[in-house]
């Protein structure tokens, strides 16, 4: 019996759907197929909505755009004034979304393949010193449920590395205090472990049998960390955290979460740590994001050599 030709279920719909939302189909595969997180989602959504306003300037079809076409885009977004790092990211989605295209048929030739970025440089991590980290740990009262519960969280940050969303989503199945690790769902749902400090371990052991408790409440489920309300710790609470307590400790007015996080990679690589470990507790998809730590370190030296030598 001759094979049927006909096209699989759905598929006369799915072809619809891109060609008549062709950004909205390259957003659904980049979610469903690479589990991309909402925050990435968005700002590849944004960089698209910049091309697409540009498309409707020049009464073009997005798919119809041409490689001189892109390259007066990049130009705009030059004269716009954005910074070489923006430009960067604008071709860099509008390459995966024209890369997607391809791939799916919508196109027959990518008109992104000879268009050229600007060379991003990126900026080196901002970080704290082990003094500055030891006052902002120590700037919580601890003599009071709230400050227990701040410098539990100070501590567990700068211990791990966790990204904001990683900490206010802890889950007390997620931390085993006798072997000292915490088992993270990163970007994209990926699961790693990061070990955690005896001295983090001790704060966490506190917060949890003194002043949990009295946040809890109907609303709290398993999450390590809450809220006054006994909710989720919000991003924003978290933040007022850090920079609450950084003012306290005289160490900078303006300190984010992330910061602890530069801080973690940065210190354990000037102790000699090995970057494909730092990759694997930071939760980097690629090596390359963690070797900008390499630089910093690097830079580091330099300043103590620029600053003892006596020939510098």
């Amino acid at each position: 019996m001759p094979r049927s030709s006909a096209s699989p279920p759905g598929a006369g719909t799915r072809a619809r759907h891109q060609r008549e939302d062709p950004v909205a189909a390259w957003l659904d595969h980049l979610r469903v197929e690479r589990g991309l997180s909402a925050n990435t989602l968005l700002a590849y959504e944004r960089d698209l909505r910049v091309l697409a306003a540009f498309a409707r300037e020049r009464r073009v079809d997005l798919l119809k755009l041409t490689p001189a076409d892109l390259a007066d885009f990049v130009g705009e977004l030059r004269a716009r004034g954005l910074k070489a790092r923006s430009q960067a990211r604008h071709v860099f989605s509008v390459r995966g979304f024209f890369g997607f295209a391809l791939r799916e048929g919508l196109v027959s030739r990518d008109p992104t393949e000879n268009v050229r970025a600007p060379r991003a440089f990126r900026a080196l991590p901002h970080y704290l010193n082990p003094a500055q980290i030891e006052a902002l740990l120590k700037a919580p009262d601890t003599d009071t449920a709230l400050g227990l519960r701040d410098r539990a969280v100070l501590e567990v940050l700068y211990a791990t590395g966790l990204r904001a969303s990683e900490l206010t989503g802890l889950a007390l199945d997620g931390l085993d205090l006798e072997l000292g690790v915490v088992r993270v769902l990163g970007k994209g749902g990926k699961e790693r472990l990061v070990p955690l400090g005896r001295e983090a371990r001790r704060w966490v052991r506190r917060y949890l049998a003194e002043a949990r408790d009295g946040f809890a409440s109907e609303r709290s489920g398993s999450l390590v960390f809450l809220s006054q309300r006994g909710g989720r710790l919000s991003a924003m609470g978290l933040w007022g955290l850090v920079r609450r307590h950084a003012v306290s400790a005289g160490v900078e007015r303006v300190l984010t979460p992330h910061v602890l996080r530069h801080s973690f990679a940065t210190h354990l690589l000037e102790r000699g740590a090995d970057l494909r470990a730092l990759q694997a507790m930071l939760g980097h998809a690629d090596i390359s994001t963690t070797e900008i730590y390499t630089h910093v370190s690097r830079e580091r030296l330099r300043q103590i050599y620029d600053k003892l030598h006596p020939r510098a």
